[in-house]
């Protein structure tokens, strides 16, 4: 007969090796979808690639940038070389803006859309949406935060009555 203890340790090494589910905790970021992306009619495979890869949109807005939000968008760009060219491409036509959550999802996101430069993620990453409907490195059709404090202020940027913690969950069609 197996002693009470063994079980109740068992029990507690297999726990800790398998997180029980929904303990996990889901994380929030911004996906935007650029200009050339919402123009080259990639919209709907990219939400079902997002979708597909267990991804919740938890809401969207379309918006036309101008250059003032552009460039407060990007500011941390503004030193570099192609900071004019970036805010003239984001400011060519609408972009779709998403809240996605899922468990990792900063990273899976930015493992998602592939390298910066569409051209090398055809070579590198082909499966990546990038590959898809990119087409260099400033025309790549997606951006992603990098990180937690850049998701932050991206999703306030866009979704101001979105605080670190609570969302409204509706799905936003516009």
């Amino acid at each position: 007969m197996i002693p009470r203890l063994f079980f109740s340790v068992f029990f507690l090494v297999l726990s800790a090796s398998f997180p029980i589910s929904g303990s996990e905790e889901k994380e929030k970021t911004l996906a935007m979808i650029k200009p050339d992306g919402l123009l080259g009619n990639y919209t709907e495979r990219i939400k079902e690639v997002i979708v597909d890869y267990g991804f919740s949109i938890l809401r969207e807005i379309t918006a036309q940038l101008d250059q003032d939000s552009a460039a407060s968008f990007y500011a941390e760009h503004s030193s570099r070389s192609f900071f004019p060219s970036l805010i003239k491409y984001m400011t060519s036509g609408p972009v779709l803006v998403m809240l996605l959550e899922k468990e990792n999802a900063i990273a899976d996101w930015r493992t998602l859309i592939g390298p910066t430069d569409a051209c090398k993620a055809k070579i590198t990453h082909p499966n990546s949406i990038r590959a898809m409907c990119g087409q260099d490195s400033e025309k790549n059709c997606v951006h992603g935060s990098d990180s937690l404090l850049s998701a932050q202020r991206e999703i306030s940027f866009f979704f101001e009555d979105v605080s670190s913690g609570e969302t409204n969950t509706t799905h936003d069609e516009l």
